[in-house]
């Protein structure tokens, strides 16, 4: 049976969880630090990782903080872009390469310059399975969904706590792969206890999707992603991770660390 590309992000979360694992999605923006070292990294990611959520570099990366928004600066000026990627990964698949279900966290204004049909043909050759649009609303992205769908792509969809319920219903129904819960409030100077407010939000985007729930809270300790594991399928490690990256260690190593003993 052949599975839709959309469909393998959700089935990796779900076989951690099954394994009593969380899921883990790293995030790394393409091409930094090093241009040369991009597959290597996904190489090395894919052996601890569920899914791997990459960054295309943009001029403008408002949703992104301090750090991701300098990587993207740097793979811009290093000549990164998400034709390089698409040809990158197309190159390393022909070569016999395979990687953890891959998705695109890609701001609008490429893709639309790319084309939204052609994207989606040529990132589905690429082993790409999925896109992460954060700037793109529901209702503004139907034509970007059709041409995904034809592919056999999904987008995620993003969901905040100030979402409400009604549109977290509308919301989790269009997300296909996993739905991103993203959390203003997060765990702040290392501590390990969610606050009340952010599990009951987790818990009740839980109740709504049918697919699995990812949240990003800037994720740096073990503790932390046993603790959040509790409410959500699987977490989302940006920041920490690109930092570990321009420290020059090992970036598996560190994914590895943030497994629960």
């Amino acid at each position: 049976m052949n599975e839709l590309p959309h469909a393998r992000i959700s089935a990796a979360i779900e076989a951690a969880n099954q394994a009593r694992r969380v899921g883990l999605v790293p995030f790394i923006t393409a091409g930094y630090p090093q241009k040369d070292r991009f597959i290597d990294t996904l190489d090395a990611l894919s052996a601890v990782a569920e899914v791997i959520e990459i960054g295309v570099p943009f001029s403008d990366p408002m949703a992104d903080g301090v750090t991701i928004q300098r990587s993207s600066h740097a793979a811009i000026e290093a000549g990164v872009s998400l034709h390089w990627i698409i040809d990158q990964l197309t190159a390393a698949r022909r070569a016999g390469k395979t990687f953890a279900p891959l998705i695109l966290m890609s701001y609008l204004n490429p893709l639309f310059i790319y084309g939204f049909r052609q994207l989606a043909q040529d990132a589905a050759d690429a082993g790409v399975c999925g896109f992460i649009v954060p700037d793109l609303p529901l209702e503004e992205g139907a034509e970007f969904r059709d041409a995904l769908a034809h592919a056999g792509l999904g987008q995620v969809q993003l969901i905040t706590p100030t979402t409400t319920d009604e549109r977290m219903a509308e919301l989790c129904q269009a997300s296909k792969g996993f739905v991103y819960a993203v959390t203003v409030t997060g765990i702040t100077g290392g501590g390990t206890v969610i606050p009340p407010e952010v599990t009951g939000y987790l818990d009740r985007v839980s109740a709504v999707a049918e697919i699995p729930v990812c949240a990003g809270f800037g994720i740096r300790e073990a503790a932390q992603v046993e603790s959040i594991g509790r409410h959500a399928d699987g977490v989302i490690v940006g920041s920490a991770l690109v930092e570990h990256l321009e420290a020059g260690h090992d970036p598996a190593a560190f994914l590895q660390g943030l497994r629960p003993a």
